[in-house]
């Protein structure tokens, strides 16, 4: 099981139709096939500036891959998330025992 996560910052204005938009379009996200547990958060601790999360699981290594290389992924990171995310942190987990 991978379990891959992104906290961000939008270059929209908080509570702004860009940042709704934007938000709405990255749920859709979560009907690539090999997407589990898909979650759309608001980071809420003080102890980092960054704003929302995307949480998801794929069931092995092979299923993330395919996820990284759909077209509806590529084409999000390309339209979406490369204009109008303002700094991010991706982390991937595995469990390890």
């Amino acid at each position: 099981m991978i379990r891959h996560t992104v906290v961000f910052k939008l270059k929209h204005a908080a509570g702004s139709p860009g940042e709704l938009d934007f938000l709405q379009t990255a749920r859709k996200l979560a009907d690539i096939p090999t997407v589990r547990k898909f979650e759309c958060l608001r980071q809420i601790s003080k102890k980092n500036s960054y704003a929302f999360g995307l949480s998801m699981e794929f069931a092995s290594p092979q299923d993330y891959q395919i996820y990284n290389d759909y077209p509806d992924h590529v084409h999000f990171v390309q339209t979406r998330w490369i204009p109008e995310v303002l700094d991010f942190l991706e982390i991937d987990y595995e469990p390890i025992i």
